[in-house]
């Protein structure tokens, strides 16, 4: 599935491998790297791709300093969809991307700043 509204784009993808083809997809498309986030269920996974993409994290800048505290206490899948609405998604959104990382895929998102 793929998801586009005013503020980000945001597609599904099988693996890491594919998660660094749609990022460098999204490059060539005029993305540059603080524009492009990577999620994965597992974090590690999250920081290979994105250390192997140039891709960003979804952290404190995104999310605020309540919620990136609030994630200490939240269980993952409760942080995964916190950090997907932190980049404008809505809560049905951000509960069917969640879904999707739980059987092991990847997020790739692509934000602008509309400021």
């Amino acid at each position: 599935m793929e998801s586009a509204n005013a503020k980000a784009y945001a597609k599904i993808v099988e693996n890491g491998t594919l998660a660094v083809q749609e990022i460098q997809n999204l490059q060539n498309a005029g993305y540059v790297t603080d524009q492009i986030y990577v999620l994965a269920h597992d974090w590690e996974k999250t920081e290979r791709i994105a250390k192997a993409s140039e891709a960003k994290e979804i952290g404190i800048l995104e999310e605020g300093v309540f919620d990136s505290i609030a994630n200490l206490f939240r269980s993952r899948g409760d942080e995964l969809r916190a950090k997907i609405v932190s980049l404008g998604f809505s809560e049905a959104e951000a509960d069917f991307y969640e879904k999707q990382l739980d059987l092991g895929r990847v997020l790739v998102i692509a934000k602008r700043d509309l400021s």
